[in-house]
């Protein structure tokens, strides 16, 4: 085996009863070794890993990073701070953008953007408006798209009630490689409301909406994959109702894919309770029922990623009353801290979390991935599974500081990231200091 130029040693890698090194040589793996103390790598640089858990770099297929038009609520620069600061070497991009991305320019200002911004990664990969605008009634030019770097559809947000308008987009995007995401709502029930219809809306008196409005679009998007034979992905999976629907058409052999958030699998609507407009989100937070229904599909693979919808919003935004409040939940950061939790309960393990958070995404939407093959690229976290920290404004690198987690202590922390072997953001002493350049772009910070 050629010499590595670059050894991380003394790792916990999941699975593996022993503790690892891994090589890297050029920005690729070249294999991952048993740890021998005392081993010298002769002409490499060598990381003390310090016992920190080895992951595979993170893929997003689901985040919102407001540029262009919305940038007091998130930059690209800021997001994918944010993003390296998860763990996330690859992040997909929505398109409900200020103006929408529905053509070949406003895709390639955001990779521009990411280039410039972020020039080692994480990368920026984005997906284009469904239909112009986003406003369901013709589609967007999806071939221009594709061809200036998108590498999926959707019209997140804002979801297409016209199924003869979706049945072309699943055709025409199947044609170009590529696939369309939904978000499944029924658009004449509560749509937006951001409260499960229930006991704590009815308390509240706020407008809630139903599980059923989800699941009934669910349902359309799925006949629609059977009939066609074209594969169909479903955005954030939140009830059991949806689960269910999914499960029998996989049982079937109906080519659809589904992802859910970690916020789904951690928050009911009790977090709502106090008019919490952090908690505000579309779909809405269900039960616990619906949580445990969520845990269990990705458990036995009826949902296949998960995925964050970080969704930033400014603080004036979300300090107003609950029905004026935007829906979303700030997620990048606190993804990764959040889905370990669920290890430590034996709901999952860390063979699922790489699976549901890196593998299956970057299959799916054909992405580079990291499988600790050599050759494959050196995208790789360092995560510290035991590491306590609080959630504050200070401690997020992304601009919204949304999230239900506000001024709670969660447990795992990305200590570093690295991208083609080399750092891209680093946390205390588990690696060299990031460079100048990845200093600045991160405001400085390593907290």
């Amino acid at each position: 085996m050629a010499l590595p130029d670059l050894a991380v040693t003394n790792l916990i890698l999941p699975e593996t009863p022993h503790a690892v090194d891994l090589l890297c040589r050029k920005g690729h793996v070249l294999g991952v070794s048993p740890h021998a103390p005392g081993t010298a790598y002769e002409n490499a640089r060598v990381i003390d890993g310090r016992g920190l858990t080895l992951l595979p770099g993170l893929t997003d297929a689901h985040a919102h990073l407001r540029e262009p038009g919305q940038e007091w609520k998130e930059d690209i620069a800021s997001g994918l701070a944010a993003a390296a600061a998860g763990g996330f070497s690859n992040v997909m991009c929505m398109a409900n953008t200020s103006p929408v991305n529905d053509t070949a320019s406003i895709t390639e200002h955001m990779t521009k953007r990411a280039a410039e911004t972020w020039p080692g990664g994480p990368r920026l990969f984005p997906i284009g408006a469904l239909t112009r605008g986003l406003l369901g009634k013709e589609l967007a030019p999806m071939a221009e798209l594709a061809q200036a770097g998108c590498v999926a559809f959707s019209n997140d947000g804002r979801p297409v009630a016209d199924a003869e308008l979706f049945r072309h987009a699943m055709e025409y995007a199947w044609d170009l490689g590529l696939r369309v995401i939904d978000h499944c709502e029924e658009p004449t029930m509560s749509p937006g409301a951001g409260m499960n219809e229930g006991r704590v809306s009815s308390r509240l008196g706020l407008p809630g909406q139903p599980d059923v409005a989800e699941a009934i679009q669910v349902a359309r998007d799925v006949l629609l994959a059977d009939y066609l034979r074209i594969p169909v992905h479903l955005a954030h999976v939140s009830c059991r109702r949806s689960v269910e629907i999914i499960e029998r058409a996989k049982a079937r052999g109906v080519p659809v894919t589904a992802e859910t958030c970690p916020h789904y699998l951690h928050f009911t609507e009790a977090e709502v309770e106090g008019y919490n407009t952090l908690a505000k989100v579309s779909p809405p937070l269900r039960t616990r029922d619906d949580v445990l229904a969520l845990i269990q599909a990705l458990r036995e693979g009826v949902i296949d990623i998960l995925a964050t919808d970080h969704a930033p919003h400014a603080a004036h935004e979300k300090e107003t009353p609950f029905g004026e409040a935007p829906c979303g939940i700030s997620g990048l950061e606190t993804a990764l801290s959040l889905s370990f939790v669920l290890t430590d309960k034996g709901m999952l393990d860390a063979a699922d979390i790489v699976r549901l958070f890196s593998s299956n995404p970057a299959r799916l939407f054909k992405l580079p991935h990291n499988t600790f093959t050599p050759g494959d690229p050196a995208d790789f976290v360092l995560f510290d599974p035991r590491q306590a920290w609080k959630v504050t404004p200070e401690s997020l690198f992304s601009k919204g500081k949304n999230t239900p987690c506000l001024g709670r202590t969660l447990t795992g922390r990305v200590m570093a990231l690295y991208i083609g072997g080399q750092p891209v953001f680093t946390r205390g002493e588990c690696a060299p200091a990031a460079t100048a350049a990845a200093s600045r772009r991160t405001h400085g910070r390593s907290s």
